[in-house]
């Protein structure tokens, strides 16, 4: 696998989960890691550089993209991994409830690709990693705020990823099936039918070994899209 040593690396949702995970790999392969989540306290004295940032807000995506471009550059590769999960009956489903999804889900992730990737093309090089779910292909009862931002997020990355063919630039779409984090405390699947048990769930670490492996393919090899579940 190729290091990543001299990498500049941007992570949203770097507090928990995948986001967590996912800093841990890039590290430990060599990239200089910004970590990106509301919780982080700003700073850069130890092991990661870290930068609050409400992502829902485009005011801070805007202030957190001039920074990043000011102090280090277009990033070598960002991992869009912040998100929401809503499970709820339509009927149930606020318009607030519908938005707030689309704002973390979706709008985010507008507002990172409209600030990273022109600044990507150019230099003529980059690797832009939205972290979809199952859920951006497959309909289940209760996802319909969760879905459509993950649908919504899927259409965004195929015409990005047809704006930007030959650029340089390469993104992926990694959609990943059920994945055992804090987002389900508050469901508990394993007591719920027709939910799979968190035991046979993904762990954080597969999505993170995902976005590595796509992450350190040569520059001559594009991975558009990349779907993995549990046994």
């Amino acid at each position: 696998m190729s290091s990543l040593t001299g990498r500049v690396a941007l992570v949203t949702g770097a507090s928990r989960g995948i986001g967590a995970a996912t800093c841990e790999l890039l590290d430990s392969a060599g990239a200089r890691v910004l970590r990106v989540a509301r919780t982080l306290s700003p700073d850069d004295r130890r092991r990661y550089h870290d930068l609050p940032c409400d992502l829902s807000q485009p005011p801070q995506v805007e202030t957190l993209a001039e920074r990043v471009l000011r102090e280090v550059g277009a990033p070598d590769i960002v991992v869009h991994s912040a998100g929401g999960f809503l499970l709820r009956p339509l009927e149930a489903t606020s318009v607030e409830d519908f938005d707030a999804q689309v704002a973390v889900n979706l709008r985010a992730a507008f507002c990172l690709a409209r600030s990273f990737l022109p600044p990507m093309r150019s230099v003529g090089a980059g690797r832009f990693i939205a972290i979809g779910s199952v859920a951006d292909h497959v309909g289940f009862p209760d996802n319909a705020a969760y879905a459509a931002s993950k649908y919504g997020l899927r259409g965004l990355h195929e015409t990005l990823l047809a704006e930007y063919r030959g650029t340089g630039v390469r993104l992926t779409l990694i959609s990943p099936g059920p994945t055992d984090t804090a987002l389900w405390d508050s469901i508990d699947p394993d007591n719920r039918e027709g939910f799979p048990s968190r035991r046979a769930m993904l762990r954080p670490l597969d999505v993170a070994e995902a976005i590595l492996f796509v992450a350190t393919r040569p520059a001559h090899v594009v991975i558009d899209w990349l779907r993995l579940g549990p046994a």
